[in-house]
């Protein structure tokens, strides 16, 4: 079975990832808390995005997949976003997983894959998100550059979703007329559900996708790409 190793696997599209990944892999789970986590297949290992450094030693000493999930949702005009909020979500989003991948990248076995997470705000100039879409775009270069860099041995794609039912999103859709509202906007009429998400990171994470490197994968439900109003 392949060594898989997610960053974040506790909540939302995490969760759904190692669900979908457990019965056939052996997951190792670097979070802050190990709730649903009691699959016999799953390792967790205490770890805080924010300030925590990986404890390499309780991963093997080859992986075949990497997933980073931590993410943030800032969104406020401009005048009302502090400079601090613009360094914490690129600590969140980018500087910790840079730090992650430098300590794991020579354990990333031949024929592996790496998957990241962007927004389809950086493709798609979108109001008051000037910080997430900062800290994402940093995503989307660096993932590019490590594709071209670790090419043939290291696959690395982005997932760029719109807006998911997750508790990160949550006082976004926290009643019904907003997730209403909000799947109104995309073109399938619906919000994303971290299972729509899940299933492209675990192909991503495949063979069925080794051709596929240094791209950034929409799962938007249409929106940045189609205008049918």
């Amino acid at each position: 079975m392949k060594h898989i190793l997610l960053i974040g696997g506790t909540r939302g599209i995490g969760a759904s990832i190692a669900s979908k990944l457990q019965e056939d892999h052996i997951l190792f789970v670097a979070s802050r808390t190990n709730e649903s986590l009691s699959h016999p297949n799953i390792t967790h290992i205490p770890f805080d995005a924010t300030k925590d450094e990986l404890d390499t030693t309780m991963i093997p000493e080859s992986l075949d997949g990497f997933v980073y999930c931590p993410g943030t949702i800032n969104l406020k005009p401009l005048k009302m976003m502090s400079l601090d909020t613009f360094e914490s979500d690129m600590q969140i989003n980018f500087f910790s997983l840079v730090k992650v991948v430098k300590a794991i990248i020579p354990r990333m076995s031949d024929t592996s894959s790496m998957v990241f997470f962007s927004t389809i705000a950086v493709g798609t100039g979108m109001p008051f998100h000037t910080s997430l879409a900062a800290a994402k775009g940093a995503v989307e270069g660096f993932a590019k550059s490590m594709a071209a860099e670790y090419a043939p041995k290291v696959r690395v794609n982005v997932i760029a979703p719109s807006l998911v039912n997750t508790p990160l999103a949550g006082r976004l859709l926290n009643n019904d007329k907003k997730k209403e509202a909000m799947g109104d906007r995309h073109p399938l009429k619906r919000v994303g559900e971290a299972h729509d998400i899940a299933h492209i990171a675990t192909f991503l994470l495949s063979e069925q996708s080794s051709w596929v490197t240094g791209q950034i994968i929409g799962v938007d439900g249409g929106l940045s790409t189609l205008n049918i109003n």
